[in-house]
């Protein structure tokens, strides 16, 4: 049973006193700073487990068969404690052994690892009950990042005060999440940040006033963008937003309402706004100049799970809509409403049929005959339970029988309690204030913003709209570091003893080579000690190199097994070893988090890799490219026949692309049956 939290230290709602036995309790600001309270200097795959072993509470119960550990986080001056939850996700076991994550950040070359961490911190309501299933694809936790055991990983969510947290900021989290990734010596974390701040994208509003997104506070700095948007264009893009001359806003428009908003904000500041960037960076300044409003609604208590009310037993559902519209997606809201009656529809027949449920295949395989986005069924599949769509509540529950999951369908009884309405959980970067005016300065921020980016008549300010909205992916990297201490620390790459014609047929080395991993040996370690830490790490991190057999270190070619390195290598370098058992045959599709299909993107935007925007594949040279590029919008579903602008060019003159992927007939004189069987 999971030990349950409480607000005050040391007594719970009733007032007895908790059991402290084999609790872990660390201060939530000091926790993993320097040496508090352990220190390590081993690879992420080592370190991780000496946290959970000094850190972490195992729980006596496991989630989807991951076991977890729990550790407490003292909030030193408002006095609550907080959970910290690891979980350890085998890939082996895994329903989805795939990253999409990694894909979608351009590391679809890595091979697949054996283990994921999870580290979760539940939003408030949550802290007193048991993890359940499912607990993974849930958008709503305070605090949810991924760290594979190769030092890669996702920060996949964060939500403070304004993502619906009653005691903890975002700031906060953000600062703990950073010392966690430090202190474990993580290699880069990835994070899509499509945060919202009263409809408002943090990244545009933060990137014009202060040149970098919210996580830049942290180092997380430009990693791709999507539609072929790059480093220099993003950069281009908020260089020209940012120093927009306001003189000149106010000369060339019309509307007396945005001119008197930007007056009066320049009559408040002590300096001349001259730009864009220094009228926005001053609005974002009053917030904290000024008396924050006192919210007087209550905040709600905490309680154990012992005592939860009857009410909170009630069944609790959300719409749909309203989830979608909260859900950080790279699909239209309108495109997860359309699959989710699509899945509805699908259930409502096989209920006409008698029948409880249908299998997650079952339903996926009929949604397919529908949408051609397996990705986005997929996406929205994971969304779905105790979820309303149509008068209907869709369910998800394994099978005791099977041990299948299934969905199912009922009507909406008068007893299904639905969630109330949210705000937007995001990040709480933004408290709400009110200047000493009397004006509301995120009503006045929020108008500007719409009307002088988002409503421009520039076409140059709205393509550097554009571009910076299309960069939404940012990473934050630890550079390799050999400390000064009594060990030697490589990174170390695998070169397989294959043959040219294993090459040939498999094409796997027409991919990128994965990323080397760290290696740690004591200062007296010898050429055999090396092989072995080699061998031991390939092993332990990485599905492909289950029976990895070191034969030998390219740099170290010649020289005897029991020869020390010291003075042989040089510390903190790369090396490279040879070595037989790399399972580059198997018909798992464990190889890389890309997946087994050797696909290719090339859209006419420039993206030459899945940017995680919505694809799709020419019917004829299976080539991949974006479907906004390709005319087919969000909102419509793909075309069953779909060709490249490039294959309608290459058929002839009587071929004519609408830009919409769909192929007209020119008027020709002969039309022969294998064109026409081909097309239609």
């Amino acid at each position: 049973m999971s030990i349950p939290i409480i607000k005050m230290i040391g007594a719970n709602s009733s007032g007895k006193k908790r059991k402290m036995k084999s609790a872990k309790y660390y201060g939530l600001q000091n926790f993993l700073q320097p040496g508090c309270p352990i220190s390590l200097s081993g690879s992420f795959r080592d370190n991780v487990r000496r946290f959970l072993q000094e850190c972490g509470q195992p729980e006596d119960y496991k989630v989807e068969g991951m076991p977890i550990w729990c550790t407490f986080l003292v909030h030193e001056n408002r006095g609550f404690v907080l959970p910290l939850y690891t979980f350890e996700e085998c890939v082996n076991n895994s329903l989805q052994p795939l990253c999409d994550h990694c894909r979608c950040s351009g590391w679809s070359h890595h091979f697949v690892s054996k283990r994921k961490y999870h580290f979760i911190i539940p939003i408030d309501n949550e802290w007193n009950k048991p993890i359940k299933d499912g607990v993974l694809d849930l958008q709503t936790h305070i605090l949810h990042g991924l760290i594979h055991s190769n030092g890669f990983g996702h920060l996949l969510c964060i939500n403070g005060i304004e993502g619906g947290s009653n005691f903890i900021c975002g700031r906060e989290v953000m600062d703990l999440w950073d010392r966690i990734c430090t202190t474990l010596h993580t290699r880069k974390i990835s994070v899509v940040d499509v945060s919202k701040k009263r409809k408002m994208d943090l990244r545009l509003l933060y990137g014009i006033s202060y040149g970098h997104t919210w996580f830049g506070r942290w180092d997380y700095k430009f990693c791709h963008g999507s539609f072929g948007v790059t480093k220099e264009k993003y950069e281009q893009a908020l260089q020209i937003l940012s120093t927009l001359e306001l003189n000149n806003i106010i000369q060339d428009l019309k509307n007396c309402s945005i001119k008197k908003t930007i007056s009066r904000y320049r009559n408040l500041s002590d300096t001349q706004l001259a730009t864009i960037r220094d009228l926005f960076r001053f609005m974002l300044s009053l917030k904290f100049r000024t008396p924050q409003i006192k919210d007087s609604k209550p905040k709600p208590r905490l309680t154990s799970v012992n005592k939860s009310t009857s009410k909170e037993k009630q069944a609790r559902c959300r719409k749909f809509s309203n989830l979608a519209a909260k859900l950080d997606s790279r699909w239209h809201v309108r495109r997860l409403e359309h699959v989710a009656k699509v899945v509805v529809d699908a259930l409502k027949e096989k209920k006409s049929e008698n029948r409880n449920g249908m299998s997650r295949q079952e339903v996926r395989d009929t949604a397919r005959q529908h949408i051609g986005d397996t990705g986005l069924i997929d996406y929205v599949l994971k969304s779905m339970n105790n979820v309303i769509v149509g008068g209907y509540v869709v369910r998800r529950a394994v099978n005791s029988t099977t041990g299948v999951l299934e969905y199912s369908l009922q009507d909406t009884p008068e007893n299904i309690t639905q969630e109330p309405e949210e705000t937007d959980r995001v990040d709480s970067v933004i408290p709400k204030y009110k200047s000493g005016s009397g004006s509301d300065v995120y009503r006045d921020l929020t108008f500007l913003y719409y009307h002088l980016l988002l409503n421009s008549d520039s076409d140059v300010v709205v393509f550097a709209v554009r571009t910076v909205l299309d960069s939404k992916n940012f990473s934050k990297e630890w550079p390799f570091q050999d400390d000064a201490d009594e060990y030697l620390r490589f990174i170390c790459r695998v070169i397989p003893l294959v043959t040219t014609e294993l090459n040939l047929e498999t094409g796997l080395y027409k991919r990128k080579n994965s990323v080397g991993e760290e290696l740690v040996v004591p200062l007296h370690a010898t050429v055999h000690d090396l092989k072995a830490a080699a061998e031991a790490a390939m092993r332990d991190t990485y599905c492909i190199m289950e029976n990895l057999k070191v034969r030998e270190i390219v740099e170290l070619e010649g020289v005897d097994d029991d020869e020390v390195i010291f003075g042989a290598l040089e510390s903190g370098s790369e090396i490279s070893v040879r070595g037989s058992g790399v399972d580059l045959l198997t018909t798992s599709d464990l190889n890389y988090e890309g997946g087994a299909d050797n696909w290719v993107v090339n859209c006419k935007c420039g993206a030459r890799d899945d940017d995680g925007e919505r694809m799709v594949a020419c019917d004829l040279c299976e080539v991949w490219q974006h479907t906004r590029c390709s005319g087919i919008d969000d909102s419509e579903v793909v075309p069953p026949l779909f060709m490249c602008y490039k294959c309608c060019d290459s058929i002839g003159p009587h071929m004519k692309h609408d830009g919409t992927g769909f192929t007209e007939w020119m008027m020709m004189p002969v039309v022969t049956n294998a064109h026409s069987n081909l097309f239609y």
